[in-house]
């Protein structure tokens, strides 16, 4: 019958496959559901590095003595006291529903949903700003270049992330990058087909390194055949010329 290829075996899970819970800060870094109304401020005791995100974590205790982990802006440091509610000021790290927030203002860490607490523009470096504020919403322009239009109950935190630029520098060794690869829950290394034994891998086999038939195959492809080019509308030299 053959061995079960890497993308039916990652399909079915397993501890490999498993991101470690090793280094990890345990809880979700989002922001505490305070009623929106109330207005709390909260010091910043730790910096904290979680293994397998890059932005830093920025551990608060409340007036009530609650602690909460969210992801820090640039500037943070031990001590700050960060304001949530509807009155804080803008400055850098405190947290404010995008309806006070002015246009052109730089801010990260913002709800996509009201209570979600915290769910884009969430990678380490990264920020938003506010386009503009009307009927419909207030619409807010992504990294991507994008625009979107979220409720104005939606919160953010003002600043930039901080971490920016940790994913640009070099690995320098294999295991290394196993490691990186494995706090985030992916496969490394990973094998190409071709390279591969026949009954492994439907591409593997042959006295050279090639697929030696079509890689397009159906959308409706029993699963040990589903690898290549699922269901292309168009493939090799017309795709190429269609870019051009």
């Amino acid at each position: 019958m053959g061995k079960r290829p890497l993308v039916r075996r990652r399909g079915r899970g397993g501890n490999q496959f498993r991101s470690t819970s090793t280094g990890k800060v345990g809880v979700k870094a989002n922001y505490p559901r305070f009623p929106l109304a109330e207005q709390h401020d909260g010091d910043v005791i730790d910096l904290v590095h979680e293994r397998g995100r890059e932005a830093p974590l920025a551990k608060v205790r409340f007036e009530d003595g609650s602690i909460s982990f969210v992801p820090a802006v640039l500037g943070t440091t031990v001590g700050t006291t960060l304001q949530f509610g509807l009155k804080s000021k803008i400055e850098k790290g405190n947290v404010i529903s995008v309806q006070n927030i002015p246009d052109g203002t730089i801010i990260c860490n913002i709800e996509k949903h009201f209570g979600d607490g915290g769910a884009i523009v969430k990678s380490a470096g990264t920020d938003a700003t506010v386009f503009s504020h009307g009927d419909d919403g207030v619409t807010v322009k992504l990294p991507s270049g994008k625009f979107t239009t979220l409720n104005p109950k939606n919160r953010a935190m003002i600043g930039t992330l901080a971490g920016g630029g940790a994913s640009e520098r070099h690995f320098m060794s294999a295991g290394n990058k196993w490691r990186s690869f494995r706090a985030k829950g992916k496969k490394y290394p990973t094998v190409r087909g071709v390279a591969q034994a026949a009954y492994v891998h439907p591409h593997g086999g042959g006295r050279h390194q090639h697929v030696g038939q079509s890689s397009t195959v159906s959308r409706n492809a029993p699963p040990g055949a589903k690898v290549g080019s699922i269901a292309a509308r168009k493939t090799g030299r017309a795709r190429i010329k269609e870019r051009r």
